[in-house]
């Protein structure tokens, strides 16, 4: 029952947050300029600053040398993922059009906008390793796999760019990990100033994510969330297949406990924000990515503690 209430307090933490984004949003604070503004700040400003003063203050070398092999999970749960999103789309006859789209968001996951800050709220700083690990084989296996599935839907003419992804797996955040490594591997400590700058600016982080995530709520219009076969179905991926076969394969290995509860949370969170934008690119089923994203970020908030007591049966 502790475990419960434990998730029901954390997700309440993050609802409150949202609300106060779906509150000013519709007294006419933000608009589409505003948000992508709220956007630009998280993942180029308080996420790298955020990644950066974490890892350095509280990690040390031979605890982040010992967790990179563990990347191998999220890896391989999202290609077992992304192949059976694909015999769906046969046996269920998924529209042409977005195949490639339903593909795409049954096997990626949100996990920077909602991961970080439930998982934050659910398991303290101690967590914020972990929820990197997954991040990185998410964020790489989107904007490779996932964007190009994205493409195949869309009418502008499918190619590939090297420099293109390669500029979008080395976000911001990825690069503020990155450099957090770097300097926690060398040893070397930054100066008292920076250290600051940094925890003030990372501070923005989940606050900004929130309130962002309650702007794409309330825009979203309740009489376009409606339950159709397709958006059953990526419900059930992200919320139900997904942490079931993360939690198969963590069950018969010996890492720490914390990273497993991490890594199902994580795999079973909603649709990328990213999704959307992808699709109006490449002139794909915008609105079915921007469906399909407010649905499941409204019902993580449900689930989120539902998927806590999967830590009773994780050992």
């Amino acid at each position: 029952m502790s475990v419960f209430l434990h998730g029901i307090s954390g997700v309440l933490i993050i609802l409150i947050m949202i609300a106060v984004g779906f509150i000013l949003t519709k007294r006419n604070w933000f608009d589409a300029k505003s948000a992508r503004l709220l956007t630009r700040l998280v993942t180029q400003i308080s996420l790298p600053a955020y990644m950066v003063v974490t890892i350095t203050q509280k990690f040390q070398a031979h605890e982040l040398l010992a967790i990179i092999p563990d990347l191998r999970f999220p890896v391989i749960s999202m290609m077992l993922l992304m192949v059976l999103a694909m015999i769906l789309v046969q046996v269920f006859q998924i529209k042409r059009s977005r195949r490639g789209l339903f593909t795409s968001m049954f096997f990626n996951s949100n996990t920077v906008f909602v991961g970080l800050p439930i998982n934050q709220a659910l398991f303290g700083d101690k967590a914020i390793p972990y929820i990197l690990i997954y991040y990185m084989a998410n964020t790489t296996i989107f904007w490779t796999l996932g964007v190009y599935l994205i493409q195949r839907d869309g009418k502008v003419a499918v190619t590939f760019d090297w420099k293109a992804t390669l500029g979008k797996i080395f976000s911001p955040p990825l690069m503020g990990f990155i450099v957090g490594v770097i300097l926690v591997l060398l040893h070397i400590q930054l100066p008292t100033f920076i250290n600051q700058d940094l925890n003030y600016l990372g501070g923005l982080t989940i606050p900004l994510s929130m309130i962002f995530i309650g702007y794409s709520v309330a825009n979203a219009g309740r009489g376009n969330l409606k339950l159709r076969r397709d958006n059953i179905l990526i419900i059930l991926g992200r919320f139900v297949i997904a942490p079931v076969l993360m939690t198969l394969l963590l069950l018969p290995t010996k890492m720490p406990l914390l990273m497993k509860q991490v890594f199902i949370l994580q795999s079973a969170m909603p649709v990328m924000t990213n999704a959307p934008i992808i699709a109006s690119l490449y002139e794909a089923d915008v609105d079915y990515a921007a469906i399909m994203v407010t649905e499941t970020t409204v019902l993580s908030l449900v689930i989120v503690p539902f998927l806590m007591l999967l830590r009773l049966f994780v050992k």
